[in-house]
């Protein structure tokens, strides 16, 4: 479901009806009380109006349905997406209207899935315009300069079914971002039968050892920090700027783990 849509339906139906009583009704009923209709659009619309602002060119919230960030962010995270640090967009139609701040590599940025852009995906941002991103035995190279890890021991983690996974946690460097990665040394680099044909597909190269594609203009190459549990660019291709959402930066709840509030998403 397309909130904003749903909001938008309903801002412009509260404050029409609000509009119209004002404007036309009003003067013709006299003493008379105001319809139950009237009395409820009077009263949300200031509401929804903040709201769908708040929504729309601020801040949005989100919830991690899956474990493709593991270990920055852990299913159940709710957390919050700054809508105005990459520009400002018009809602609905996410139509940039001034540009701010281009997405930098490292950035946790929400964007609409290219293949679906009814469904939010969240993913770190590895490669940006004019970039040469080659992932090879586990090593991320961008330009040609393989980006450091820093091995910090076992990572064990359990999937959706229940089936456990057992991985080693690295600190990689990003950028100016320095965050949390995990590797599990016996998946493949890409499952080369997950790959699907997207735009611009002849600007990658996959084989047994490596992949590598250079990102296009206007466009970015996403990876999740769980590296061998994700789909992300290496299958689908690349998120072109109108489909970005905003750049996430704060778990504000999680139900099951009430000490990861407040965490700042590096």
């Amino acid at each position: 479901m397309d909130i904003a849509l749903v909001m938008f339906v309903l801002l412009v139906a509260t404050g029409g009806a609000w509009l119209f009583d004002s404007l036309v009704l009003r003067g013709k009923r006299g003493t008379a009380s105001e319809p139950w209709w009237v009395e409820y659009s009077r009263s949300f619309f200031p509401v929804i109006l903040a709201v769908f602002v708040l929504r729309s060119f601020l801040f949005e919230p989100f919830r991690i349905p899956s474990g493709s960030m593991i270990p920055t962010l852990q299913i159940g995270d709710f957390i919050l997406v700054n809508k105005f640090n990459y520009g400002i967009r018009l809602p609905i139609i996410n139509q940039k209207i001034i540009s701010i701040n281009d997405p930098q590599r490292g950035d946790v940025m929400v964007f609409h899935y290219p293949e679906n852009p009814s469904v939010d995906y969240i993913k770190r941002v590895v490669g940006v315009p004019g970039d040469k991103v080659v992932y090879r035995s586990k090593h991320l190279f961008i330009n040609g300069v393989e980006q450091l890890q820093k091995p910090e021991g076992d990572y064990n983690y359990v999937e959706s079914g229940l089936s456990f996974v057992h991985t080693g946690r690295y600190l990689e460097k990003l950028g100016e971002h320095e965050h949390a990665i995990i590797v599990n040394p016996d998946a493949p680099n890409a499952r080369l039968d997950s790959v699907v044909e997207f735009p611009s597909r002849a600007n990658c190269s996959y084989s047994e050892d490596e992949f590598s594609c250079i990102v296009p203009q206007g466009q970015y190459f996403m990876l999740g920090d769980n590296r061998d549990n994700s789909r992300d660019s290496r299958y689908w291709g690349f998120v072109p700027d109108n489909q970005i959402v905003g750049r996430a930066f704060l778990v504000w709840m999680n139900f099951s783990d009430f000490k990861r509030i407040g965490l700042s998403i590096p």
